[in-house]
């Protein structure tokens, strides 16, 4: 393709709350390459659709006195988190929540639809995006991140079985339509490639910290994302994954990414490594300073300037918050 991939981040979260069926019908209407779930699990092994295992601040579980006992305190990859998390509930239990707005002092239109909607399987998103593939004739697929698979792993579950299990129960194995399993862990993808689980493997890379798998084994000498996007740490990659997805500031900001900009996106490119980034959002909070315009935080800036040197740097997709202006900016 000419254009980068546009990838509706967890649906169309800039309109309605993350990972709702509306926020995911809305990406797939704009007419997106793709949308992105992040797959946590509920302690009956139900891969389940939250941005985090923590679910307290995107749903109403704090509301609901049944579940007032379940709120603790967990080491999630070395951070101290307490709230509620998605493996201490059944899918019967989650299924009676409502999701809210992530960010409602950002997104005060999308917090107006807070309690509409309940949580997503997995499965009832591969359904949705098949269906939507049989009426619209397009040929949408989706970019499934794996949260937390070394903690989750620790807690007794069998995450690569489990993601190929629900793969094959939704028909999902066949090819028909695209996938890519993504994980900012290396050991995760290593695993899914070993049982043979289908879909294109992309490495997330933050641009600060190490990822917690190899943390959770080599300790202070783990190998740190920065490292991952050196010319030897992406000579280590080919061929163990198809791509890298990176941090838009280390290509919009060179200093943070260890070769920066246009030369880390051709850098990967030369070791046949496709190149996402994440996230683009049009809101001056999320833009690097240089795009920000007046408004405060939630006012949108210059986002179509900064999309621009996105798609100049040569990545093969890009993560959106609103899909309409993705497709809109990206498919010039």
């Amino acid at each position: 393709m000419s254009r980068p991939l546009v990838i509706g981040h967890r649906g169309a979260p800039g309109y309605r709350p993350e990972h709702t069926r509306s926020s995911y019908l809305l990406a797939l209407e704009s007419g997106v390459d793709a949308v992105e779930p992040d797959v946590v699990f509920s302690r009956d092994g139900v891969a389940v659709i939250r941005h985090e295992n923590e679910i307290g601040s995107t749903t109403d579980v704090a509301d609901h006195p049944e579940f007032a006992s379940r709120r603790t305190t967990k080491t999630v990859d070395g951070a101290s988190l307490t709230g509620w998390f998605a493996e201490d509930f059944t899918w019967d239990e989650l299924s009676r929540l409502r999701c809210r707005e992530r960010l409602p002092a950002l997104r005060p239109d999308s917090a107006r639809h807070d309690g509409a909607e309940p949580m997503l399987r997995l499965r009832d998103l591969l359904d949705l995006v098949t269906d939507a593939a049989k009426t619209s004739g397009r040929r949408p697929g989706v970019v499934l991140e794996i949260k937390h698979a070394t903690f989750l792993e620790a807690a007794g579950f069998d995450v690569s079985g489990l993601i190929a299990a629900e793969l094959d129960a939704a028909g999902w194995t066949d090819g028909d339509l695209p996938l890519w399993i993504e994980s900012f862990e290396l050991t995760i993808l290593d695993r899914l490639a070993a049982a043979g689980v289908r879909g294109t493997r992309i490495f997330l890379l933050e641009a600060d910290g190490e990822p917690h798998d190899l943390v959770s084994t080599e300790g202070a000498g783990a190998r740190s994302y920065r490292e991952w996007s050196s010319p030897a740490g992406l000579d280590d990659l080919r061929g163990r994954v198809a791509g890298v997805s990176l941090d838009k500031r280390m290509i919009l900001d060179p200093a943070r990414g260890a070769d920066g900009g246009r030369a880390l996106v051709a850098a990967a490119h030369e070791r046949e490594l496709a190149v996402f980034t994440w996230t683009a959002r049009p809101e001056n909070a999320f833009l690097v300073r240089r795009h920000r315009r007046g408004g405060g935080r939630s006012a949108w800036g210059d986002y179509a300037g900064e999309w621009a040197e996105l798609a100049a740097s040569g990545v093969d997709g890009v993560f959106v918050d609103h899909p309409d202006l993705g497709v809109a900016v990206f498919g010039r």
